[in-house]
């Protein structure tokens, strides 16, 4: 059993209070974090990054599905994980509802992965997903954005800072 401190209903309040306060600090420091995101310089990619797909080959253009902007979700999966991210899986159950949304606002949603197409699939089927999930194992893409690090920079301790050219 849970030892945890009983109060009165006053002692609660007080510190319910106190807890809101400190709650809706952090929701206008995200609101803000997410205005400083938002504001990031558009910068342009000449790479030319391919991705393994339900559809096939797909470059990163061709991940945009005809509209004009793409979120990219880091699905943390990498090549030799047996599962994905169980934080990251809690995410992607919201992505079924939320895709239709973002079409609608000329945004397409793929989530992104390291691990191979084969096993992301046998994934998203045991999930029952349907949205769009590709495979960057075949590219640098993942160590160009900052979002994987190679075996020699975690033995380092080091994490690649440079954006791809």
């Amino acid at each position: 059993m849970t030892d945890h401190k009983i109060g009165t209903r006053e002692e609660w309040l007080k510190e319910r209070l106190e807890l809101l306060e400190a709650e809706k600090d952090l929701t206008r420091r995200s609101d803000e974090l997410s205005r400083r995101r938002q504001q990031l310089p558009w910068v342009r990619i000449d790479k030319n990054y391919v991705f393994d797909t339900d559809k096939g080959e797909q470059t990163l253009r061709d991940l945009f599905a005809g509209r004009s902007q793409l979120l990219v979700y880091h699905f943390m999966f990498g090549p030799d994980y047996k599962a994905g991210c169980p934080s990251c899986s809690a995410i992607a159950d919201g992505f079924e509802r939320i895709t239709v949304h973002l079409a609608n606002h000329d945004v397409t949603l793929s989530a992104i992965s390291r691990a191979p197409l084969a096993k992301l699939q046998t994934f998203k089927r045991r999930m029952e997903w349907t949205f769009p999930w590709a495979s960057s194992q075949r590219s640098d893409f993942n160590l160009d954005f900052n979002v994987s690090v190679t075996e020699e920079q975690t033995t380092r301790g080091k994490r690649r800072v440079q954006f791809p050219s």
